[in-house]
């Protein structure tokens, strides 16, 4: 795809949507991080529905310490991995706790060291909480990138490293979710709306619907 495409691409996800939201529901930087490391193979919907009920119990470093380990499990025990991402959590409110001052840390290479963190976690918690135009890869970015033909690559960290090449300044902080949305919505994995779709007409998949 030449870059006059991915530029009409990009103006006109930014027409349709110019301040593109995530779809997780939080109120700290705290509960956010929380949500994140919880999405993990699984989808806004139940991530927000398990944490309606877990954060009015603990959400804090302290108040996830308090909870322990057993009831942490029984509260997200309706997501996918809950074993472990309770053990994460557990080990992640520590660090927070004890590292961290109770803060979300800033810096990627912090991010990264907590628990059930990788780069993608780390991408979104830097363009969320402190504006950094990171762009961060995951199913729904990697399957549309590709499709469409705007950044093709083997692997999540060569579709990023594309995108961050080609994807101008301005658009770098919202990218991620115009791409995150069309993919969930639009262009998901199995039933395409290509009819329906706004870049119908520059997209370069060859089986279009």
């Amino acid at each position: 795809m030449n870059k006059k495409k991915r530029s009409e691409i990009l103006f006109l996800f930014y027409k349709k949507n110019s301040n593109p939201k995530i779809e997780l529901i939080f109120s700290s930087d705290f509960e956010l991080l929380l949500s994140v490391i919880l999405s993990a193979k699984s989808t806004d919907i139940m991530v927000n529905k398990i944490t309606s009920t877990l954060f009015k119990v603990a959400n804090t470093p302290q108040g996830i310490l308090q909870l322990g380990f057993n009831r942490l499990r029984y509260y997200i025990k309706g997501i996918g991995l809950y074993n472990t991402k309770a053990l994460n959590i557990i080990n992640t409110a520590h660090l927070i706790k004890t590292k961290y001052n109770n803060k979300v840390p800033s810096k990627r290479i912090e991010l990264e060291s907590l628990p059930g963190v990788g780069r993608k976690t780390a991408n979104i918690i830097l363009n969320v909480l402190f504006n950094k135009k990171t762009i961060a890869v995951d199913t729904h970015v990697f399957r549309v990138a590709n499709r469409t033909g705007f950044a093709k690559g083997k692997n999540v960290v060569e579709v990023e490293k594309k995108m961050i090449k080609m994807v101008p300044s301005i658009f770098k902080k919202y990218v991620h979710f115009w791409f995150v949305l069309h993919g969930r919505y639009v262009c998901t994995a199995r039933k395409l709306k290509c009819k329906t779709c706004l870049i119908e007409k520059l997209c370069e998949f060859d089986k279009k619907k």
